[in-house]
């Protein structure tokens, strides 16, 4: 039988309908007020909210349990079918941070939020003779020195240099190093050391000379279309994963080149495609600012150079860091400690006096760098203070821009070419 509700009194106004202000009734047919449906509808919300703070535990619920089995068993299912590992649990897997390893370059690891990232693809890429090999070798002395681990170099360009590499503190003797006739050979011989397993830093100088053996074979002027970019892009799917899997890192020197007929905006593009730009967890552009002068001011004796992250999956992109390359030389490390270390206030400049703690470094940048030179111990004591304060996070947060204060051995000075 039908009843009357009555509902409570509603205000309706509106251009085309008058205002009520009567109750409204409607014939509601057969409603019944049950005290097990109401207590079931609270307690599945209830439910829902606790499962929705991520605190039930699945003890109570049987219908929890159940698919807290079906999850198991689904994930033995595919384990068993591709190998244990397949499917896992981050927390299990104790994967929940990247590993870090220090690039070389102190005031670049800040930039980085701690180093370049194991077991992931690393793009450096910037004109002609502004620091991407130096910057690579540095980071193969640092696998080597630091790490006690195996490094290997691909020179596609043929143009590797011992001399400067030993200088740089590479061993030369122990690094491996691959020259190849093409680009296949490149590619393949750095995936099968990477999926060896035994290798921590694979570099590759460079992608603009990775050439496809077809464009070797053929004639000088032939159009080959996209031969190298369908090489790259076919390399890196295999590549990416295996690197990952091993915790090997691969570091990509790349050139650019400048688009035709554009008018606006940035001309400047990377070789290989765009593929690489896709793969890479970090993309670094790196270019030459200004040259360092000797004391005479008659010859060029540095670069100041800006390194610039393009890209990063493993930490904030689009921070800057500055630092010098000494000819013959490298990064000037001490530069750069000092640098971080005034950042992050575990060294006091006062005027024109540099002091640490008890210690005091000298009047001026040129006779505290002296100071340090002199004092290894000391050096290398304010570069743990710092990496240990990188580490905790507390030095980091407000490097928007690192390396205002140029960075000079004695008698140099800074001839910068921007306006």
């Amino acid at each position: 039988m039908d009843s009357i509700c009555p509902l409570q009194t509603h205000v309706f106004h509106s251009i085309t309908h008058p205002v009520f202000l009567s109750p409204l009734q409607f014939p509601v047919s057969r409603l019944r007020f049950s005290p097990e449906v109401c207590g079931k509808h609270t307690r599945a919300r209830c439910e829902f909210e606790v499962k929705g703070n991520g605190s039930l535990s699945g003890d109570t619920d049987p219908r929890f349990i159940d698919r807290q089995k079906a999850l198991e068993a689904a994930m033995n299912d595919i384990n068993n079918s591709f190998g244990k590992g397949s499917v896992t649990r981050l927390g299990s897997a104790g994967g929940a941070l990247v590993e870090t390893f220090p690039s070389g370059c102190l005031t670049l690891d800040f930039a980085l939020g701690g180093g370049l990232p194991k077991g992931r693809i690393v793009e450096i890429f910037g004109p002609e003779s502004s620091g991407k090999t130096t910057l690579a070798l540095h980071a193969i002395a640092e696998v080597q020195q630091k790490l006690g681990g195996n490094a290997m170099l691909v020179d596609a360009e043929h143009a590797f240099d011992p001399a400067y590499s030993r200088a740089l503190g590479v061993d030369i003797e122990n690094l491996i190093v691959c020259q190849p006739d093409h680009g296949e050979m490149a590619l393949e011989t750095a995936d099968r050391m990477c999926r060896s397993g035994a290798i921590d830093l694979i570099c590759v100088d460079s992608v603009s000379a990775l050439t496809p053996r077809a464009e070797i074979e053929g004639e000088i002027g032939m159009q080959q279309m996209g031969l190298q970019a369908r090489l790259m892009s076919q390399a890196l799917r295999k590549m990416s994963g295996n690197a990952s899997k091993a915790g090997c890192t691969l570091i990509f020197l790349n050139q650019i080149r400048y688009k035709i007929g554009v008018f606006y905006g940035n001309p400047e593009v990377t070789s290989g495609g765009i593929a690489l730009k896709f793969f890479a967890s970090v993309r670094l552009e790196i270019r030459s600012t200004g040259k360092i002068k000797s004391v005479k001011g008659d010859e060029d004796v540095g670069l100041k150079v800006r390194v610039r992250v393009q890209k990063s999956k493993v930490s904030r992109p689009y921070k800057q860091a500055e630092f010098e390359i000494i000819f013959g030389e490298g990064v000037s490390k001490l530069g750069c400690i000092l640098d971080c270390a005034e950042m992050m206030d575990a060294v006091v400049r006062k005027g024109s006096w540099y002091s640490y703690g008890d210690h005091r470094l000298g009047q001026g940048r040129d006779k505290a760098l002296q100071y340090l030179r002199e004092n290894p111990l000391l050096c290398s004591e304010i570069e743990k203070v710092v990496r240990s304060k990188m580490a905790e996070g507390t030095g980091q947060a407000g490097f928007g821009y690192i390396g205002q204060l140029p960075v000079l051995q004695d008698g140099h000075e800074i001839i910068d070419d921007e306006t």
